[in-house]
């Protein structure tokens, strides 16, 4: 099956009394590379959801975010009492702040470090965190994906107008190029003919039958055109295909065999229709290519 490298997905949820989100994201890329952003007291999951984005996820560039809000009476920061008396005698022992009712900021006393406490979920947190933000992760991945395979289906439509294309043009090569050794014949023949009338020279039929053989030999392309013509059926395969395995890099591999193809064809023929049909192959095969950066 074609699926592209980019989609979106997200999920979220609320649970015990906390609204946890999460959103995955890919772009193209030749390997597989994950970047994950959690808040910091939940960087213990980062290994554990990489792992799980690898197993649904073969190729591409995926950023994984997640966040999580709190709306418990748990997640009220705790006030160190020690820390804060602490400051609060240190500001008493200078001069001016002696007396008593001299007011003291206390929204300020709280911003001085170590005041402020970070409450402490411990592990019993971190693991239910783990199995939510798991869920989520999954349902995320379902959405990017369908995604993926919703624009894998517009690239395999543009795939088989490429191939038939290809294939069109590659009938009409095989065609003409019998018709390119007759008229080298042809050519032939009457460049001889007048060679004769000019001079008194004799030109043996067997030469001429073997100069002709020489030069059908030499722009043969009928083996060319047959492999071509295989690797469009075996791309074809590709296209019908409904394996999950990642076919990008394949089909990469595969154009660039097919470009070799043409090249030869264009390089043997000196036809000028055929040069300008394998010149539109080439084209076709180049956007092939370029199509299939885009595949997983």
């Amino acid at each position: 099956m074609i699926r592209s490298m980019t989609g979106y997905g997200e999920a979220s949820t609320h649970a015990d009394g906390a609204h946890y989100f999460l959103d995955v994201r890919s772009l193209n890329n030749k390997y597989f590379k994950a970047v994950i952003r959690l808040p910091d007291e939940f960087q213990g999951l980062e290994a554990e959801l990489e792992s799980r984005l690898r197993e649904r996820v073969s190729r591409g560039s995926v950023t994984l975010t997640a966040r999580c809000s709190d709306e418990s009476a748990s997640a009220a920061y705790e006030v160190n009492h020690k820390a804060l008396a602490k400051y609060v005698e240190q500001i008493r022992a200078v001069p001016q702040f002696a007396a008593s009712s001299v007011p003291i900021d206390i929204g300020a006393l709280l911003a001085l470090p170590g005041v402020l406490q970070p409450p402490s979920h411990g592990e019993e947190r971190l693991h239910a965190a783990k199995a939510v933000f798991r869920g989520l992760l999954d349902t995320a991945l379902d959405a990017l994906i369908a995604m993926r395979e919703h624009e894998g289906r517009a690239l395999t439509a543009d795939f088989r107008q490429l191939s038939a294309f290809i294939a069109e043009r590659l009938v009409q090569i095989a065609a003409r190029a019998p018709e390119v050794v007759v008229e080298y014949e042809r050519r032939l023949k009457a460049r001889i003919e007048q060679m004769l009338r000019e001079s008194d020279v004799k030109v043996e039929a067997v030469d001429l039958i073997r100069e002709i053989a020489a030069y059908a030999e030499r722009i043969d392309i009928a083996e060319e055109t047959k492999r071509l013509g295989g690797h469009l059926d075996q791309f074809g395969g590709f296209l019908d295909s409904r394996d999950d395995k990642p076919m990008g890099r394949t089909i990469d591999f595969l154009a660039q065999e097919m470009l070799r193809e043409a090249n030869t064809i264009a390089s043997k023929s000196p036809d000028a229709a055929i040069s300008r049909w394998t010149v539109e192959i080439k084209g076709a095969i180049d956007r092939i290519k370029e199509q299939a950066a885009n595949v997983e």
